[in-house]
């Protein structure tokens, strides 16, 4: 099932119930640790909190087919002001 966070439904779609919130999610996780997690309407995997209490993104690269990995950690508050320029 496709759950959505907060912070997507209240930048895309506002009528549309989310299912949880990346703060809240990020108050949970202990400093240098991350928490999987998906949003599918952002395309991020996990959450991480830094040792210095930044919260970051995981968004794999789906469309990547080589033999390593390719994804990218995102920071949080970054993403958010991007979405907001793009979608407002």
């Amino acid at each position: 099932m496709a759950e959505f966070s907060r912070q997507y439904c209240k930048i895309k779609d506002p009528g549309f119930p989310w299912d949880f919130d990346i703060e809240i999610e990020a108050d949970t996780i202990p400093l240098g640790h991350y928490k999987p997690m998906i949003c599918e309407g952002f395309g991020f995997t996990a959450i991480s909190k830094e040792q210095d209490g930044t919260i970051m993104l995981y968004f794999p690269d789906w469309e990547y087919t080589g033999i390593e990995e390719k994804a990218h950690w995102i920071e949080y508050n970054t993403f958010i002001k991007q979405q907001l320029n793009k979608f407002l």
